[in-house]
């Protein structure tokens, strides 16, 4: 079963997102800031398994962008598709090897692109 990291300090869409995903037949862990995601993978034990990430871009604290910079430098490759509605965003991530998911996002999109994102289907 794949595992998703779901980051947002929105506590009503990381429920909605953890819900979909699990619907999908993923497994699914939750951080509510930058900062808590960053001890997540930091953790051996909980990142071993981990295939994927969803962050908002905004974010209370540290950014989507800085933690995904701060992600790859231990893992340049994971997979982290990036939730904003903000095109602007995009040039925030130059050069960090993401995909984007724009809000508002359908619960079938998100499934899809997740799982396009760590190759359970064809690009």
């Amino acid at each position: 079963m794949a595992q998703v990291l779901v980051i947002d300090d929105n506590p009503a869409q990381l429920s909605m997102r953890q819900d979909v995903l699990r619907g999908a037949g993923f497994s699914v862990i939750c951080a509510g800031s930058a900062e808590t995601a960053l001890e997540v993978v930091k953790d051996p034990g909980a990142y071993s398994d981990l295939q994927i990430i969803v962050t908002d871009h905004v974010l209370p604290g540290a950014s989507g962008a800085v933690f995904v910079r701060e992600l790859r430098k231990f893992s340049p490759t994971v997979p982290v598709l990036v939730v904003t509605g903000m095109d602007e965003a995009e040039r925030d991530y130059a050069g960090m090897g993401v995909a984007f998911v724009p809000k508002p996002c359908a619960p079938e999109d998100l499934i899809a692109k997740v799982r396009r994102a760590i190759g359970e289907i064809g690009n």
